[in-house]
Order: structure tokens, then sequence, then C-alpha cells
């Protein structure tokens, strides 16, 4: 309340508008660790243009940075050997937009997707599964219901060989690999992969250049790496790609 010339009045705040959706927020289907799955609508992301985001984060008091350090984010990214917290090559520069989203969540600035009202939203945009995080730390039907609901989409996994995962995502999501040899094992029980080469590697027969690379396209102008369309390979790339080493692999 406020006083002018005597007269009481109410002031109106207008509510904060949410900056993202939670799509999940629940044991990880990797280790049972508490995680949550942020789905934002907008970013500043060039390589993959205009795509709305799904951030997979533990949901712990530690933030992302701190949970890299302590070496916890088993329930985020399994044993995925690119993990900054075991020395990889990961290029996600997690105290920027994983730190921004974790503190958003922490803040209460995301509500609860509501497939009812929020799929529209969908419609006419490309999804990027796992912008951080592994899709298959996620429920499957919880992700599935959003590429169903979405204009087209992207993913990727590095959990075929964990115990725990789902093989359902190999139709919705590339398998990583980081070898020739890793690529080819999981071609054969039918997966697509999307393979990490070191500069002046040369590509299979049955593999595409990310068109990123070789075309300058958007992940949201191409939409190939959505499990359904073929094998793709790309040059290692990021401010880590040093610390990748295909042949340790």
């Amino acid at each position: 309340m406020s006083k002018l010339l005597g007269h009481q009045f109410k002031i109106k705040v207008a509510p904060q508008k949410a900056l993202g959706y939670i799509l999940y927020d629940g044991p990880s289907m990797l280790n049972g660790a508490p995680i949550v799955a942020v789905l934002t609508l907008k970013t500043s992301n060039r390589k993959t243009g205009d795509m709305a985001q799904v951030w997979i984060l533990d949901a712990g008091s530690l933030n992302p940075v701190e949970v890299s350090k302590a070496k916890l984010d088993a329930s985020i990214c399994g044993s995925c050997v690119h993990r900054q917290s075991a020395g990889g090559s990961c290029y996600v520069n997690i105290g920027q937009a994983p730190l921004a989203v974790y503190r958003a969540y922490k803040r209460g600035r995301y509500v609860t997707y509501d497939p009812s009202i929020h799929s529209q939203q969908l419609a006419t945009r490309r999804v990027r599964l796992g912008a951080y995080g592994d899709p298959a730390a996620v429920p499957f039907e919880i992700l599935k219901g959003i590429t169903d609901a979405a204009l087209g989409h992207t993913g990727y996994t590095h959990q075929g060989s964990h115990k725990g995962f789902d093989p359902r995502y190999t139709d919705i999501c590339m398998i990583s690999a980081d070898s020739p040899k890793q690529a080819a094992k999981w071609q054969a029980k039918g997966a697509y992969t999307f393979r990490v080469a070191m500069a002046g590697d040369s590509l299979a027969d049955n593999e595409l250049e990310c068109l990123a690379d070789s075309k300058g396209l958007t992940c949201s102008d191409c939409g190939k790496c959505n499990g359904k369309q073929g094998n793709i390979a790309i040059t290692v790339h990021g401010s880590r790609a040093s610390k990748f080493k295909s042949a340790m692999l």
C-alpha cells in the first residue's frame, strides 16, 4: 500500500514470466541421483540457431561448476569420457549457460511443463536435447513427448554402453562415437552415429560431414541429427579440443 494526498492505493506488480519449463525433476536414469531437465525457448547459440534447448542438471545443492569439480556429474553425464571432471574435451562452458539455468531453477523461474498448455509453443520450433547433460539421464517418455510435439529435434547420447541405458533412445538420438570402430559397432546394431573426428580424418562411405562444418548451416536449418537420417561426422572443436585423442578411446 502507498499513500498519495491522503489516499491509499495498491501498486500492481506484473508477475515475472517463466523463463522456461521443468520437464522432469526426479531420479537420474543413470545413477538415481536427483536431476532436473529444463526446457528454455531462447538461445544465443549461433551454431544451433533458433532452437529450444533442454538442459539436464544435477538438482542438488551444488551448482554445475561445483558438481563438475567434485566429480559428481555421473547423474547427468554417466561415464562419458569427455566430462571435464575427468579431464575430457567437452566443449560446454559450464560456468555460463548451465550455471545460469541452474540458478534460475533454484529461484523458481521455471514452471512445470504441461503438454496440454505448452506444447503448442514447440509446434514451429526444433528442440536440442541435451544442451548440457545426456538425454539418457531423463526417462525416455518425457523427452519423446517433447520430440513428438516439436517441429524437429537434435539429440546425442554417449550412454549406449551404460547398464541403465534405455535402447529406445536410439530412435530419437544419435549415438556419439569417438572412433570409426565405435561408430561401426553401433551402426551394426541399427543405430545412427555422430562421430567426432580428428582434423584430417577421412569420412567413412556411409558418413556425411556435419553441414555446420561443410555448408555453414545451423542445426535448426539442418535437423539431420535426430537419430533417423544417417551417420554424421564432425571435426573435434571447442576450447578443449586438444584434449580429444581418438586413438586413446
